[in-house]
Order: structure tokens, then sequence, then C-alpha cells
């Protein structure tokens, strides 16, 4: 630049350093066209696609997360339909239980009723068994104790055996008759 200012120097004519030539700026027109054409039919459309590529990965990135949340959501609210179905059959299956263990506590009630029943039906038959014969074995003594006694007030002995059980029969009517009107 400096041999311009030179040469512009020595031809005479007042140039301004900071103002280029005619020719310079023609030609740098000139290069500015062919590298801005390279760049519009080449760089460019390859940048345009690099840039296209990349928002349709975004897009499709963005439709993919869209989806994902859908499904979790139709997940969510699955699990929350079933969890309130898995509620509503725990429920039923306590309710069962409760009716189930009332039913079987209905059972054994009336199982220890029927039981209890038995039991003192079987003791009282048991003990009316045990009077009887206890009755028996009182009336044998009482009869062979007044015989006893009668032949000692008497003073014979009574040796007839049909004789001496109807005194003993009379004897324990008569005293059964007392009893029977002292209640």
């Amino acid at each position: 630049m400096f041999d311009a200012v030179i040469i512009a120097a020595e031809e005479g004519a007042p140039t301004n350093p900071l103002i280029p030539a005619v020719y310079d700026i023609v030609w740098s027109a000139v290069v500015f066209i062919i590298i801005l054409g390279f760049f519009w039919k080449l760089v460019l459309p390859k940048v345009q696609k690099l840039l296209d590529d990349r928002a349709a990965a975004i897009e499709g990135n963005i439709a993919k997360a869209d989806e994902a949340q859908k499904q979790a959501e139709a997940a969510l609210e699955q699990y929350n339909a079933q969890l309130a179905e898995a509620r509503q059959e725990a429920g039923r299956i306590r309710e069962q239980a409760r009716v189930e263990g009332q039913t079987i506590l209905a059972e054994l009630k009336e199982q220890a009723t029927v039981e209890a029943a038995r039991v003192t039906a079987s003791a009282q038959a048991q003990i009316e068994a045990e009077r009887q014969a206890v009755v028996v074995s009182l009336r044998a003594e009482v009869g062979t104790l007044a015989l006893d006694l009668a032949s000692g007030v008497i003073g014979e002995t009574l040796n007839d055996d049909a004789k001496a059980t109807a005194v003993v029969d009379r004897f324990l009517a008569d005293l059964e008759a007392s009893e029977k009107a002292a209640k």
C-alpha cells in the first residue's frame, strides 16, 4: 500500500489513501460475487439440510417424549384403576371373611348348645339311674333293718319272705306318704 501512495504522489494527483482505487473495488466485487455464489450453491444447502435434520430430530424427540408421557399417563390411570379394583376386592374379601366368621361362630354356638344339652341329658339320665339304684339298695337295707327291728319287737323271727316283703313295702309306702304330706 505504501507503493501506491508513493506512485500516486509521484503522479501528482491528490488521492485519499482511505478510498481505494476503482479497479480494486471492481475486482473485490467480482471475488465477493464468486464467493457468494459458491456459498449460495454449495455451502448454504448443506447447512440448510443440517439445520432441517436437526429440527426434524428435535421434533421427533418431542413427539417421542409426548408419546412416552401419554403412555405414562395411561399406565398411571391403569394402575390407579387396578389399585381401586384391588381395594374393592380386598373389601369384598374382608366382608366375606366377616360373614363366614359370624356363620362359623353361630355354628359353633349351636354345636356347643347341642353338646351342652346332650351332656345335661346324659348327666340327668345317669343321676336318675343312680337314684334308682340307691332307692333299690336303700329299700333292701331298710327292709332288712325293718325286719330285724320287727323281729326284736315281736320276739319272733319273720322268715316268711312274702309276709316280710309285704310288711317292708307297707312301711316304705307309709314313709313315702308321710314325706309327700310334709312337702
